[in-house]
């Protein structure tokens, strides 16, 4: 008996010890997809080695990408139902038109922002460039769905808006300030804020598929950004680019891509395993490790208050996940009756 306790009990430790090891390795896969995405985007928008200035044509690829690798997972969910599986659905039907168009629209201003974003402005600053998504999700909340918030979180928009000023600042001191990054930065958490909002109302409408919706959105983007490219001049930059024969240029971009389309899968199934506050916490512990990777990738010097203003929205945005995961166990047990008698 004692040995079959003892049998038990090492099964169970065994069986932890495999979750946990299984969690590390999906936090892990998060951070290494999610960095390398940044760094290859930065190195295709910006950098000497590419030199093509056509950042909204480099997004556009992208989405090209992750609707080819849709339609790869849909025809093997036919052909192989029992390994794959693709949710169904046409994006060419009106009646989906009708209903996604306007959040694909917020879609594609929002990864087009922020790639605008990260083309004008530092691997170090682009996350305190594009840290006031939280203090519009507020607004927004507010404002279009009439959610009041406590002292408190407005207390956290306070302190990120502070860091993300101070962080300003110190970027115009520093001589290295781009003000045309940081207007793309802001506006991209605009539209990250106002697509998050608008996508709780269209899940419905797709049976809470996310890869479904997914798919639509990066359809009609490949569509929308056509005519932003011609206006924007980009068509005949890319007939004078003289890398379009370059395999190397071609397999960067596909990695781009496969990496846009793989950041979606790591997410949620991050929040799958965890929860969306680990989530949350797992992002703001990435953003940090990025930051200083970064700086010591590109050769970056920064004073004592650069760094500081980054601690300052780090903070500010872990508090904010914080009192989120409090309010909703709070919620959560007003809504479930106690079971004493």
């Amino acid at each position: 008996m004692p040995r079959h306790s003892s049998l038990t009990k090492m099964e169970q430790k065994g069986g932890l010890l495999h979750r946990y090891a299984y969690i590390a390795f999906v936090v892990t896969l998060y951070w290494v997809v999610s960095i390398l995405m940044v760094f290859v985007n930065k190195a295709l928008l910006s950098s000497d080695k590419v030199h093509l200035d056509a950042p909204l044509f480099i997004t556009w690829y992208q989405c090209v990408t992750s609707v080819s690798i849709c339609l790869c997972l849909k025809l093997l969910s036919e052909i192989s139902p029992q390994y794959f599986h693709f949710p169904r659905g046409t994006p060419f039907s009106s009646k989906i038109i009708k209903q996604i168009l306007p959040l694909s629209i917020l879609f594609t201003s929002m990864i087009a922002t922020n790639n605008l974003c990260l083309k004008y402005v530092g691997v170090a600053f682009y996350y305190v460039g594009r840290s006031l998504t939280t203090v519009f999700n507020v607004i927004f909340t507010y404002a279009i769905l009439g959610e009041r918030t406590c002292i408190r979180t407005i207390t956290c928009c306070i302190v990120i808006i502070f860091g993300f000023w101070l962080g300003v600042d110190q970027e115009n001191v520093a001589g290295s300030l781009s003000v045309i990054g940081t207007v793309f930065g802001v506006l991209g958490s605009l539209s990250l804020s106002l697509y998050s909002i608008h996508t709780k109302k269209v899940l419905p409408l797709v049976n809470q598929e996310i890869w479904l919706l997914s798919y639509y959105n990066n359809v009609y983007s490949i569509f929308l950004f056509l005519p932003i490219m011609i206006l924007n001049g980009e068509i005949q930059t890319i007939i004078d680019y003289d890398r379009l024969s370059d395999t190397t240029f071609w397999l960067t971009m596909t990695v781009g891509g496969i990496c846009g389309f793989a950041i979606g899968y790591v997410t949620m199934l991050q929040i799958q395993v965890t929860s969306p506050l680990t989530h949350n916490i797992s992002g703001t512990a990435k953003a940090c490790v990025q930051t200083v990777l970064a700086t010591h990738w590109y050769n970056e010097s920064k004073p004592f208050l650069w760094w500081l203003s980054n601690a300052i929205v780090l903070s500010g945005s872990a508090m904010y996940a914080r009192i989120k995961q409090l309010n909703m166990q709070s919620n959560y047990q007003r809504l479930v009756p106690s079971n004493k008698v």
